[in-house]
């Protein structure tokens, strides 16, 4: 589960919502899938940050490694979908970016760095279940020193009635993933931030579960 909005007709219980068909099917029609905009924590936290390197885990169509590359960093995006990284690219060489992008196939629940560090490592709204905590430690030793790893989610919550079990049970709390963060990591935000959407023509009121942490060096 990725981004950060819904629809009702892709929050069924759909049993490859989790899996690389499922995803493949929605980004390989015509529609646009999530907003373009930036997630919001993103922005908050990382505005102020001189741009260098940066990961997107779970980027789906590139709207937050397109706002990363116009601030000025160097973009990899990864998802597991190809029909999702397919349509980030283009969305990229659309916004005039392309040059400072590039993209990763891999599925986050087996990420490996394969020796590479970037100075910025984050993930928006990727829910793979039980396997996140161990998604996160694999992000942290991503980070090169000096760099900041950054965490956000859905937290558990009864205003998403409307989805599956499955996915009410992969949802986590910031706290959750704290020990998944090694001992050379400083820990900088760790809380639940109220966030209002529009949801069916009203203003409902969620949570972002916001990990934000730096990696001494």
């Amino acid at each position: 589960m990725t981004e950060h909005q819904h629809d009702n007709a892709h929050d069924r219980d759909a049993a490859d919502y989790f899996e690389v068909p499922g995803w493949d099917e929605r980004y390989s029609t015509g529609d646009k899938i999530w907003s373009g905009k930036p997630n919001p924590q993103l922005v908050t936290e990382i505005s102020t940050l001189k741009p260098g390197t940066a990961l997107d885990l779970g980027c789906g169509e590139g709207g937050d490694v397109i706002w990363l590359a116009q601030q000025g960093w160097t973009v990899t995006g990864a998802d597991f979908s190809s029909e999702g990284l397919a349509r980030a690219a283009e969305h990229a060489a659309a916004a005039g970016v392309a040059d400072r992008t590039d993209w990763w196939q891999v599925d986050a629940r087996a990420f490996e760095a394969e020796g590479r560090s970037f100075d910025l490592v984050t993930t928006h709204f990727l829910h793979p279940g039980a396997a996140m905590v161990d998604v996160v430690r694999r992000l942290a030793g991503a980070v090169a020193p000096g760099g900041h790893l950054l965490v956000v989610g859905h937290a558990p919550s009864e205003v998403f009635e409307q989805l599956s079990r499955r996915q009410h049970d992969a949802m986590w709390h910031a706290a959750d993933l704290l020990p998944a963060l090694p001992e050379d990591v400083e820990v900088l935000v760790v809380e639940e931030r109220p966030r209002v959407v529009e949801r069916d023509g009203k203003s409902v009121e969620i949570e972002d579960a916001t990990l934000l942490a730096r990696r001494v060096g």
